[in-house]
């Protein structure tokens, strides 16, 4: 989509912000405060070729079957390390709710536990739900009055508890790309890749196979192709 912000200034600043994180990303690193981005690849389907897929041959393009069988679908929740060019905690299951983003956002920060974290995503509400405001309160010891959904205080509603995940003070921060703006988002980026080079024409006998063959490639990926993107895009320019 595209995007279409009613306020074409604050729209700018916060790709501003977005874009200099990523810029300063290695310098952060080096201080211990790891930036990564952060999103879900919802609907993966494991599909079973009906035949097997007819091998190069000589003069000859390889040839998948067009007929499948369906076996389910996964969702993959991970990170990409923007300093690093490093995909972190991949997390794969049935579903991608308000309790899988903390539990992911959780196994995350036990990599580093007293590191700093600046987390960049999309909003969509599992992003901003309040069982991830209890563990960044828990998590970075504020024991605060979270008060109560609807009702009150930081629990009170998507803008209140997006506030506090966006903090500045908090070792643990999210920052909110613009709606409509996922092409800032850079393990977007990553995701195509893992759909050129895997999903597109691989062959699943079931949602376990799928998994194991994300998580495979994840570290075959590391190891091998990983390196940070060239992220050339600054910002836009300032408006007069």
């Amino acid at each position: 989509m595209n995007s279409d912000p009613e306020d074409p200034v604050a729209f700018r600043a916060q790709v501003k912000v977005i874009c200099d994180l990523y810029a300063q990303a290695p310098a952060l690193l080096a201080t211990g405060i790891h930036v990564i981005s952060s999103d879900a690849m919802t609907g993966i389907q494991a599909l079973e070729r009906a035949d097997p897929t007819a091998t190069v041959q000589m003069g000859q393009v390889e040839r998948q079957e067009y007929e499948y069988i369906r076996h389910g679908t996964q969702s993959l929740i991970a990170n990409w390390q923007v300093a690093t060019g490093t995909v972190l905690t991949p997390s794969m299951a049935a579903t991608r709710n308000e309790a899988d983003f903390a539990a992911h956002i959780a196994q995350t920060i036990v990599t580093d536990p007293q590191a700093g974290w600046l987390v960049l995503l999309d909003q969509l509400n599992t992003h901003k739900s309040a069982t991830l405001v209890r563990l960044v309160d828990r998590l970075c010891d504020l024991k605060l009055d979270l008060g109560e959904k609807e009702p009150s205080g930081i629990l009170q509603s998507m803008p209140t508890r997006a506030a506090f995940l966006s903090d500045p003070t908090h070792r643990i921060r999210f920052v909110y790309v613009p709606k409509h703006s996922s092409w800032l988002n850079q393990i977007e980026c990553w995701f195509s890749i893992l759909v050129r080079r895997l999903l597109k024409r691989g062959n699943f006998t079931s949602t376990h196979d799928l998994r194991q063959q994300v998580l495979d490639f994840i570290a075959y990926f590391n190891r091998t192709f990983a390196k940070p993107f060239n992220w050339k895009f600054k910002g836009f320019p300032e408006l007069d």
